[in-house]
């Protein structure tokens, strides 16, 4: 049976925020951004909230009909960073972050910086922010499906797709989709791997 997939309206916000907050809770990548388990429960949706906010306003959120998956995605031009740029030319958008989120976390804001410093940007592309999927639902090829729904129309358009995989297992997922690592990874200070990764379109 296929997946359904639509696109995400706001009354959908909740939904996509708990998704990706409980998707994420056991990622290296969030565990480092939110170390303690408590602390994390606590906290790491806020930061699934902010980024749904600004898909919301400045991308494209597609969902699974049956509410299981979600994909966060960004039309990003050649030049440009997925984040905001602040008004003297400054990115300010992983400041705003950390204020919004978690004021005394400064890895809120590293992580948007270091994460903005590896972005591609001499090619317009296709951004997959994050793909979460609810954690009984993992492993049904919900997030493949939700991908390639994307990956199928960068394909037609002859249009790029850039990610950064935050753990071993999505980047299997991704190389599987026709992603290929780019650059060198990510090494976090005192923490995880993550690793960019481009996908050239399919003729």
């Amino acid at each position: 049976m296929g997946v359904v997939i639509r696109t995400a309206g706001e009354g959908d916000r909740e939904l996509v925020v708990r998704l990706l907050d409980e998707a994420f809770q056991e990622d290296p990548v969030s565990n480092w951004v939110f170390p303690g388990e408590e602390y994390r429960r606590r906290t790491h949706h806020r930061l699934m909230a902010a980024f749904t906010d600004i898909v919301f306003a400045e991308g494209r959120i597609d969902i699974a009909e049956d509410g299981a998956a979600c994909a966060l995605w960004m039309s990003v031009p050649a030049g440009e960073h997925a984040e905001a740029e602040g008004e003297e030319g400054e990115d300010d958008g992983p400041v705003q972050l950390r204020d919004a989120v978690d004021p005394d976390n400064e890895r809120v804001e590293l992580i948007g910086r270091l994460t903005q410093d590896i972005h591609p940007t001499d090619r317009p592309h296709e951004y997959l922010w994050m793909i979460g999927v609810a954690p009984g639902r993992q492993g049904q090829g919900l997030g493949a499906a939700l991908i390639g729904h994307v990956l199928d129309r960068c394909d037609r358009e002859g249009l790029h797709a850039y990610l950064e995989a935050s753990s071993a297992r999505s980047r299997a997922l991704y190389e599987r989709l026709g992603f290929a690592l780019t650059g060198r990874p990510l090494d976090l200070p005192d923490g995880p791997r993550m690793w960019p990764m481009w996908r050239e379109p399919r003729s």
